[in-house]
């Protein structure tokens, strides 16, 4: 893919990390001075792990970027749309501090972010700047995976990413959750009972919020049982 005619006047806007179940989904806001031109950006999906480490180091140094994350806890409270939406103004505002954010393009649709904005379905194979912030969103993302593969090895973060691959499925199923996988996200939220969540709540690994806010979703009733499970336990007799 080559980008031609490109408008400086543009910042581009996407994010990683949308559909995994575990981690937060990261996004990133990238503009380049008149004339800056990168040889090799393109949509970070098309571009081998290797390429997109060595284009994350050139626009790290040739570009004007902020990098914003929602974390686990957000997107369970507020659905990882709005989560996403929450990431994206987070780079924006980091990136205000060094460019007026005026033009931008941010890849998606429906997307209301604090600043005006049009979205560009599959932006980040058709505009320059939202090609390159999907490269540094993306390794900025597989970069913290890497993290949590240390924490966790038993996971294998730096394999699956935390995407709902056989594997991560399969040592969910043997290891059960943890408090950094997306608790709404099903199968996570199946794999939940109260007491792990107490435990949880008890060593402070999760917010009063967020464990009130899980409780709700699974109907748990004033002992401790989960009603959904009871029902579908009904179902099945």
């Amino acid at each position: 893919m080559e980008f031609i005619d490109v408008d400086y006047t543009v910042i581009g806007v996407d994010e990683a990390g949308r559909g995994p179940l575990f981690g937060p989904v990261v996004a990133a806001a990238v503009y380049f001075d008149d004339g800056v031109f990168i040889q090799g950006i393109a949509d970070s999906k098309s571009l081998s792990e290797q390429r997109r480490n060595e284009l994350y180091e050139e626009i790290f140094f040739k570009g004007k970027f902020g990098l914003g994350i929602a974390t686990p806890e957000e997107i369970d409270l507020y659905n990882i749309f709005h989560a996403t939406e929450l990431a994206m103004n987070r780079a924006l505002e980091i990136l205000s501090q060094y460019v007026e954010i005026k033009n931008v393009l941010v890849d998606g649709k429906n997307l209301k972010l604090n600043y005006p904005s049009t979205c560009v379905v599959k932006g980040d194979s058709k505009v320059y700047q939202i090609s390159a912030a999907s490269i540094l969103a993306k390794v900025t993302r597989d970069r913290i995976m890497k993290k949590f593969d240390n924490e966790y090895p038993h996971f294998k973060f730096s394999e699956h990413k935390g995407y709902p691959t056989k594997e991560h499925i399969e040592l969910l199923n043997i290891h059960g959750p943890t408090p950094y996988h997306r608790l709404t996200f099903e199968p996570v939220t199946k794999m939940l009972s109260k007491d792990l969540l107490d435990s949880w709540l008890e060593k402070g690994m999760i917010s009063k919020i967020r464990y009130e806010h899980i409780l709700s979703i699974l109907e748990v009733d004033l002992f401790g049982n989960i009603r959904s499970n009871k029902s579908a336990k009904r179902k099945q007799k």
